[in-house]
């Protein structure tokens, strides 16, 4: 079987982030991949939390041990032709060498792009010192080959004192190291957008779509990539609990109304197959 060309994706990928503001939306399994491709979003990104809950487990970092999540990565690459940015948490290793090694691992899959985050999975210590950190981010950078790299600061997600002033020095060390985009997931106020924006000028920053900004909202503050996180797998999530539990304490099948009909949702994975 012939071997599968990715550099034209990579390349419209690397394209995307040149000028405007784009969606990058995140499916957890190839039906859900597919319909994102049906309703024109250019790339797709995967999400550990929409993956690790479809499998029974926690979004912690590595409770999805690497061969699965490379599986799953794969899986969603090979589902259309679009791009696909990995969600490959903090690299599935502490130590530099190892972060770079499992880079080259998540390349072969075939994504366009991947992420590593800085937190350590260590509630007493949730984020790499940064010279640590750095390095990482610089191993994987030396792996990575013409696959964009993202860095991201997680320092409004672990509760840090200093969220913003923190996010702002470990994104532009991450911008020194070789990242292509910077993140910093949890940040929410139009001001502190613009500054993580303004800071890391002009690489592109992507934001976690944070509630009460729209897209448009987003692209006056500078924004390149938007992507959605956990959210579209919680919103199935939230339809699936609010269902069961109407069938569970009130007998009640109310929970079903308003569901895409089962012809509807057969007809496109019939087109899909063909």
């Amino acid at each position: 079987m012939p071997s599968i060309d990715f550099s034209p994706r990579r390349a419209a990928f690397r394209k995307l982030h040149e000028s405007g503001c784009f969606v990058i939306p995140n499916p957890w399994d190839i039906g859900t991949a597919c319909y994102l491709r049906h309703l024109g979003f250019q790339a797709l990104a995967t999400t550990s939390a929409g993956f690790s809950f479809s499998k029974g487990m926690p979004d912690a970092d590595w409770a999805v041990p690497l061969d699965l999540a490379l599986k799953h990565i794969a899986e969603i690459v090979s589902a259309t032709d679009l791009p696909v940015n990995a969600d490959f948490e903090s690299g599935y290793s502490h130590d530099p060498r190892g972060v770079a090694a499992n880079v080259r691992l998540c390349v072969e899959t075939g994504v366009a792009g991947l992420s590593i985050e800085d937190t350590t999975g260590d509630r007493e210590k949730p984020l790499y010192d940064l010279p640590l950190a750095v390095e990482r981010i610089q191993a994987a950078r030396t792996a990575i080959g013409d696959v964009l790299l993202t860095a991201r600061a997680e320092c409004f997600l672990v509760g840090h004192s200093e969220p913003l002033r923190e996010s702002i020095r470990r994104l532009q060390a991450y911008a020194e190291a070789g990242a292509d985009v910077l993140y910093a997931p949890g940040v929410r106020e139009r001001a502190d957008i613009r500054a993580i924006v303004a800071a890391v000028h002009p690489k592109p920053v992507n934001v976690l779509a944070p509630a009460g900004l729209k897209v448009s909202d987003l692209a006056e503050l500078g924004v390149r990539r938007v992507s959605v996180g956990s959210s579209l797998a919680r919103a199935a999530w939230t339809g699936f609990i609010r269902a069961a539990k109407l069938i569970a304490e009130d007998g009640s099948f109310a929970g079903f109304d308003g569901a895409v009909p089962y012809a509807e949702l057969n007809e496109f994975f019939r087109d899909v197959a063909k």
